[in-house]
């Protein structure tokens, strides 16, 4: 069952449609940790050219995806309320296995370091509970939305 719908989860963080790239989430520790999900359509735009005859899920999309749930745990601070958080840098990044149209991508995001506006999570995307991405991700709070 959902903690954050859709809705709820705009409320939170400005990505908008096309790209917005998670459904829900599911656990939620503000500044913490965050569980996310998004549900891949197989009409999703960019299995059409990614590629025809095989769709598969760009790694940068899942890295994305792991990004919005972690701005969502970033953002949901009290203290954060109505900021941005930028995407400031990705290490160690891995894909372990292929993602495709009807998976359900789970999205993990621990928050690992923060100092002042600058913090990097700990992310890992799994599809029926096999990792297929691990990356460290920064970010970089600021702006208003």
């Amino acid at each position: 069952m959902a903690l954050l719908n859709l809705e709820q989860i705009k409320e939170i963080i400005p990505h908008r449609d096309p790209f917005l790239l998670i459904d829900e989430v599911l656990e939620l520790e503000p500044g913490v940790r965050v569980v996310a999900q998004k549900y891949l359509k197989p009409d999703e735009f960019w299995f059409k050219g990614h590629f025809p005859q095989e769709p598969v899920q760009p790694g940068v999309l899942t890295i994305e995806m792991l990004a919005q749930a972690g701005a969502v745990c970033a953002l949901s601070v009290p203290e954060n309320k109505g900021k941005i958080a930028y995407f400031a840098g990705i290490d160690k990044a891995r894909f372990r296995g292929k993602v495709v149209p009807g998976d359900t991508l789970t999205l993990s995001v621990e928050i690992i370091r923060q100092k002042g506006s600058i913090g990097v999570g700990k992310a890992v995307a799994t599809v029926n509970g096999k990792k297929v991405v691990t990356a460290e991700i920064t970010f970089a709070l600021g702006g208003a939305q």
